[in-house]
């Protein structure tokens, strides 16, 4: 299923929600490209999307849920991805590990 929380993340002006899948990653990107998102907007197992392409989503059948919701159904899943931790990074050279 395709979870989008509340667009609550402020960028450039806008306010930003996550678009995930509790299915795969291949449902979540087709989901995205239904919304003119281009793939290289993944950001390892999200989509940021704004606002406005929030109300559409969940138009198109994206479940409303609050941001603990959507990270628990991610984790549960096995689709969360965390960014390395500073340390981790420093000790490859500054390249993720």
């Amino acid at each position: 299923m395709i979870l989008v929380d509340q667009a609550v993340w402020p960028w450039r002006g806008r306010r930003w929600a996550h678009l995930v899948s509790d299915e795969s990653y291949d449902e979540l990107h087709l989901f995205a490209a239904r919304l003119w998102i281009p793939r290289r907007a993944f950001q390892g197992d999200h989509y940021d999307i704004p606002s406005e392409l929030r109300q559409v989503a969940i138009g198109l059948g994206a479940a409303a849920v609050d941001s603990r919701e959507l990270v628990v159904r991610l984790k549960a899943a096995g689709l969360r991805r965390t960014p390395p931790r500073p340390a981790a990074r420093r000790a490859a050279g500054g390249r993720r590990p």
